[in-house]
C-alpha cells in the first residue's frame, strides 16, 4: 500500500497520544512524534527517512518523490532549519522505540479503515 503522505495526516492526528509518545502534550499533539510518524510514513508511503539538529534532540521526516514531508511540522512554532541529513530506521527506533512504532501505525491503519 503506497499512500501520499497528505492522505496519512488526518489519521495521524487522530491517533497520535500518549501511547505513541511519551513527550505527546494534548496542547501539542505532534510533539514528540517525528520519529514514529516518519517510520509510519516511510512504511506506507517510501521513500528515505531524513533528519534534522533541533535543540533537544534530532528531528525526523521524510523526503517522497523527492519532495520534503514533515507532517508533525506543527509542533514547532516556527519551522526548523532542515539540514535534510540521511537518517536510518534504527536511528529513529532508537529513540521511539519498538512499542511506540507498533502501536501508531496500528492505530493509523485502523484510522484509515475508518475512512
Amino acid at each position: 500500500m503506497r499512500l501520499p503522505p497528505e492522505r496519512l495526516l488526518p489519521a495521524l492526528r487522530e491517533s497520535w497520544s500518549g501511547l505513541t509518545s511519551s513527550r505527546w502534550r494534548s496542547d501539542n499533539p505532534a510533539h514528540g512524534q517525528c520519529d514514529v510518524t516518519a517510520l509510519v510514513v516511510q512504511d506506507l508511503s517510501g521513500g528515505e527517512l531524513l533528519k534534522t539538529p533541533v535543540p533537544g534532540g534530532w528531528h525526523f521526516y521524510n523526503l517522497i518523490d523527492e519532495q520534503r514531508h514533515d507532517l508533525t511540522a506543527s509542533q514547532f512554532d516556527t519551522p526548523p532549519a532542515y539540514a535534510d541529513l540521511p537518517a536510518s530506521r534504527a536511528e529513529a527506533l532508537a529513540t521511539a522505540g519498538f512499542e511506540q512504532y507498533a502501536r501508531l501505525k496500528a492505530a493509523v491503519l485502523a484510522a484509515l479503515r475508518r475512512r
